[in-house]
């Protein structure tokens, strides 16, 4: 057994107690109440979800494992000379709730250089589909071809412990994490510089550096890989594609189908490709402005437009956040290192300094802050990763780490079969009537 599956193995061992006391002793306990509004707006805000790899903070923002983004970043081992820490550490961390050593990473490092070798059909896969194809088609499908190569599906048919099922789970999770970093590079180049061709990982390189690798991109775009995929890596597990990932694997679909799940949920404009949205809207800004940089006053009048309009300013307010997004400020404070003359960063600056003062004098804005989406296609962008389509994948990259620590621990947990109870509009419209005997739709 690897080291990292070792310490796994002991925490979960010790969970297991908490969650067996927790259902014996207050099963029945009520946690929370439902509303209407909840029912039909998406059930945003009912707690009926457990996780311990994230929480989702309204005051400070995304929390792995309990520490915040910056404690995070700080704590967690980084190569050297870089900004960023290693996304390895970031694995560790979400499984074990431990901040690793160096040791620790270079082992996990170790293990995911030892499993990203591709099966040759999962290449002819992503070949077969015409060069027009959205990456985030593309990406699902070479994920999901990979389904044969599951130890879990193999050992599960053969008959195994329900108490084991964690452990095929982490190797397949595992497995995938290492792979999706070259399926996407290929998937890139693809689409994007077939000229080039296929560029093989650099076995000296951790995860981050290796894709900047792949792709053909110079430093400091290692730290952007390495950021990137660690501020998108969850974000607790309610939000779509967290929740796919998890519904679909509670029916024991392995992590390939889950995953693929992951992906298609996160391709929907409603989440994953907010960041995109916010870039073209940027980019119109500066067509309007004829590439001149707008003085405060006019800035204010263009968010005022844009508002009285019936538009909403990309990038802006969140769900449940009450404060400017950590995912924002850490990229932020990147950009004025790395870019601050940058064109459409200046854009970014300036609407930072007045959107959320005229999103509270507006008041229909629960959060007037910038969201993780406001930043994060500039910086892309400004390293020459210009194609739209293609910021999703990376989103996805990086969301499969929480997503896939999540499903571990859902197995080494036995959680069962997601199977929520609906109703209908007509029960619905009795219930609020207050007639007691439509209450109960058991």
């Amino acid at each position: 057994m690897n080291k990292l599956k070792d310490r796994l193995y002991h925490k979960i061992q010790e969970h297991r107690v908490r969650t067996t006391k927790l259902l014996k002793d207050h099963g029945d306990k009520v946690i929370d109440q439902v509303t209407v509004s909840q029912l039909i707006g998406g059930m945003r805000g009912i707690k009926s979800l457990v996780t311990d790899i994230s929480y989702l903070d309204p005051y400070e923002g995304i929390r792995y494992r309990g520490y915040t983004l910056p404690e995070v970043l700080k704590k967690l081992p980084k190569a050297e000379g870089a900004e960023m820490p290693f996304v390895e550490g970031l694995y560790y961390l979400l499984l074990t709730g431990e901040i690793p050593s160096l040791e620790e990473v270079s082992r996990v490092r170790v293990m995911f250089r030892n499993r990203r070798v591709i099966p040759r059909y999962v290449w002819q896969v992503i070949d077969s589909f015409p060069s027009e194809s959205h990456p985030m088609a593309i990406f699902s499908a070479a994920v999901m071809s990979l389904q044969r190569e599951s130890h879990f599906n193999i050992k599960y048919k053969r008959g195994m412990s329900k108490m084991d099922y964690w452990d095929s789970t982490f190797e397949d999770a595992t497995n995938l994490l290492a792979k999706m970093p070259l399926i996407a590079a290929y998937i890139y180049n693809k689409l994007y510089h077939p000229e080039k061709g296929h560029r093989y990982p650099d076995p000296s390189l951790d995860f981050g550096a290796n894709f900047a690798y792949m792709i053909g991109k110079d430093k400091p775009y290692d730290d952007v890989s390495r950021m990137y995929f660690i501020i998108h890596a969850d974000h607790e597990s309610g939000n779509v594609s967290a929740h796919t990932g998890h519904l679909v694997a509670s029916s024991l679909s392995d992590v390939y189908y889950s995953t693929s799940a992951m992906i298609n949920g996160l391709a929907g404009p409603l989440h994953g490709l907010a960041n995109q949205e916010v870039l073209r809207w940027l980019q119109g800004l500066r067509d309007q402005m004829n590439g001149r940089l707008p003085s405060e006053e006019e800035m204010k009048k263009y968010v005022w437009d844009t508002l009285n309009s019936g538009q909403v300013i990309p990038g802006y307010g969140h769900a449940v956040l009450r404060k400017t997004d950590p995912r924002y400020t850490v990229q932020r404070e990147f950009c004025l290192k790395h870019m601050p003359d940058d064109e459409l960063f200046k854009y970014v600056d300036a609407l930072y300094k007045v959107v959320p003062d005229i999103l509270r004098e507006q008041g229909k804005a629960k959060n007037p802050w910038p969201n993780v989406d406001a930043q994060s296609g500039v910086v892309q962008w400004h390293y020459g990763v210009t194609q739209f389509d293609f910021y999703t994948v990376l989103f996805a990259i990086g969301r499969a780490f929480g997503v896939l620590s999540n499903i571990i621990w859902d197995r080494a947990l036995g959680y069962p079969l997601e199977r929520p109870k609906s109703i209908t509009t007509e029960m619905l419209e009795k219930m609020v009537q207050s007639e007691p005997s439509l209450v109960n739709t058991n």
